[in-house]
């Protein structure tokens, strides 16, 4: 129920049965441990009970931990199949991701990837419940407070115009400054995707009120509008290609904005196959089992940081 918005239909759907069945199943779970596990007006369900929530939690975990069992056995029957989720956002799906999935899927051609895009809070949700093994996330980093988070890579931004734009003319003569670029309608990314905080924090320092005109959670919107001149696009570096994108230009902005890093996220106390070490080694070299498993290991966040704060991290 959670993971379809309370919404008793799309639960049955999502399931292959009926949504009187379903309405039959929860309330026999509710006469079962005694206690209302939802809010509902008439027959629609509204929200979770505050009790109905500490117990969908536990049993989110309950389920979640199935997997590993499952993944001891499939270990052990054969270690070089099974699946892979992953729950990441679209520049990383659509710019960074291809080419580790490539050089992946050729060595393990027996392990069957699920690519899932979505918000934070969505991703969140997704590895909660067990639908994925993964999350790889740059923004939204308190919804992941239970999770085990490595740090992978930075990456800075650019800016994007169309060749005669007065802007690109003024940043080849004097370089690009906050304080022009906010002369600007400005087309980015929707907050919490893709390090949008930083380019709020960046602005907030000057005193700068920018003109957001158009957010979009997909760099290739944000260059579409861009196209249309409907305002300047700030864009994470890597989803800026000068073959595909031959009728833009892009502006050095790392000098403006902090750098974000890319994490990848999964559950604490995770029993990992040989090949999901191979990925998460394979997207970020620094990131070898023995020190994976060290972070998985350690419950205290401030000291799991410490295990990686001699890594110069990569910057894409």
């Amino acid at each position: 129920m959670r993971q379809n918005n309370l919404n008793v239909s799309e639960a049955a759907a999502s399931l292959f049965t009926s949504q009187p069945g379903v309405s039959k199943q929860i309330k026999l779970l509710e006469d079962e441990v005694g206690v209302e596990l939802f809010e509902r007006s008439g027959k629609q369900i509204t929200a979770e009970t505050p009790a109905g929530s500490s117990i969908i939690d536990i049993a989110e975990q309950i389920l979640a931990s199935t997997d590993d069992i499952k993944n001891i056995g499939r270990e052990y029957n054969d270690p070089n199949s099974g699946d892979l989720r992953l729950a990441t956002t679209h520049t990383q799906a659509r710019y960074v991701l291809p080419s580790v999935i490539q050089a992946f899927s050729e060595r393990y051609p027996r392990v069957n990837i699920h690519l899932h895009q979505g918000t934070p809070a969505q991703m969140a949700s997704m590895i909660e419940a067990g639908e994925v093994d993964f999350v790889i996330a740059t923004e939204g980093a308190h919804h992941y407070n239970d999770l085990v988070m490595l740090p992978c890579s930075r990456w800075n931004r650019c800016v994007v115009v169309p060749p005669d734009h007065a802007l690109f003319k003024l940043s080849q003569l004097d370089g690009l400054t906050l304080e022009a670029l906010v002369n600007y309608p400005i087309i980015t990314y929707v907050f919490g995707f893709t390090g949008r905080s930083q380019l709020d924090k960046a602005f907030a320092a000057k005193a700068l009120e920018p003109d957001v005109v158009l957010t979009a959670a997909d760099a290739d919107v944000i260059k579409t509008y861009v196209r249309s001149r409907l305002g300047v696009g700030i864009i994470a570096k890597m989803a800026f290609e000068p073959e595909q994108d031959g009728d833009l230009k892009s502006i050095e902005a790392s000098h403006l904005f902090d750098s974000s890093v890319t994490h990848i996220g999964m559950r604490k106390n995770r029993t990992l196959r040989p090949y999901m070490y191979a990925f998460i080694e394979q997207f970020a070299s620094h990131l070898t089992h023995d020190r994976v498993d060290a972070a998985l290991q350690t419950n205290n966040r401030i000291e799991r940081e410490k295990l990686f704060s001699d890594i110069d991290l990569p910057t894409g």
